[in-house]
């Protein structure tokens, strides 16, 4: 049996969004060798009220059989009175229900080390769940100098918004470069000629060609999370991973699903994940 990767759905209200979005997460797992396992956030309450004890329960019985959790995008930003902040006039609402499948299955995968991959909105759950804090709205938040450099939000429209530097010390960059293997033909001074990434010797840094779609990402770092990867032109944390070394624990600011089919790093990540879960299953005893 394909171990089970647990997939909460993308948002709660917008379902258009939702059903549209979590397709391609599904694809990358089954792609992968995984089996993608949906958490429904659907209640008989009023929007926007968070998770009733009856779908915790339904939630926490679909976690019983999964072996790794994959937390998604979605056009929800975390709540900032979540980390203590005053809500940006450019921060988009909250999603409780989403946020509270998603402390549920951050607590069972910590509970019981199973993997964690987050992406985009997921990277800002795990570092929020935590304690870490969100920079609002990334203009904001930079020089303005820096403002222009890079538009982190341009995914829905290009294929490659930018690159990402992974470091070269960090379990990130065994992934996407693949332990003792050479790397892909990229580098910084050849700028975005294919989807590959490759070592570029004047950084020591792995570059990756990246499709982005957001407008926050990690200022504090979470209790045990680490920076593995930023963009290069203004310094925006684009990668965190955990330091534990007997759990797997990732999240990255771009979205590796869109380029599944184009490139190896993005298909390196998500068998990592599938990867994690199947050695966490048998070690689990199945």
């Amino acid at each position: 049996m394909p171990p089970r990767i647990a997939i909460p759905m993308p948002h709660s209200i917008d379902r258009e969004y939702a059903e549209r979005a979590i397709g391609q997460y599904e694809r990358a797992i089954e792609q992968a060798g995984g089996e993608p396992v949906r958490i429904p956030l659907d209640q008989p309450t009023a929007p926007y009220v968070c998770m009733n004890e009856v779908m915790k329960l339904e939630v926490l019985k679909i976690l019983e059989r999964c072996d790794g959790v994959l937390l998604p995008g979605s056009n929800a930003d975390v709540d900032p009175a979540r980390f203590g902040a005053t809500r940006s006039p450019r921060a988009a609402a909250a999603d409780p229900r989403r946020a509270a499948a998603d402390e549920l299955l951050l607590q069972d995968a910590y509970d019981l080390r199973k993997p964690i991959l987050g992406i985009c909105y997921g990277l800002q759950s795990l570092n929020v769940y935590r304690s870490g804090s969100l920079i609002q709205h990334i203009p904001d938040f930079l020089p303005e100098e820096l403002r222009a450099r890079v538009n982190h939000e341009a995914g829905k429209k290009v294929a490659i918004a930018h690159a990402v530097e992974i470091e070269n010390d960090s379990r990130l960059a065994e992934i996407v470069n693949g332990k003792g293997r050479e790397g892909h033909g990229f580098s910084r001074a050849n700028k975005y000629p294919g989807r590959n990434g490759a070592l570029a010797p004047e950084a020591n840094k792995l570059v990756v060609p990246v499709n982005s779609s957001h407008h926050q990402s990690a200022d504090t770092i979470g209790d045990g999370l680490r920076i593995s990867a930023r963009c290069p032109d203004d310094g925006i944390v684009e990668a965190l991973e955990g330091t534990a070394p007997d759990h797997f624990v990732f999240a990255v600011q771009w979205h590796p699903e869109r380029s599944v089919n184009e490139d190896e790093p993005s298909r390196a990540i998500f068998r990592a994940l599938v990867q994690a879960a199947a050695q966490g299953h048998m070690q689990r005893g199945g």
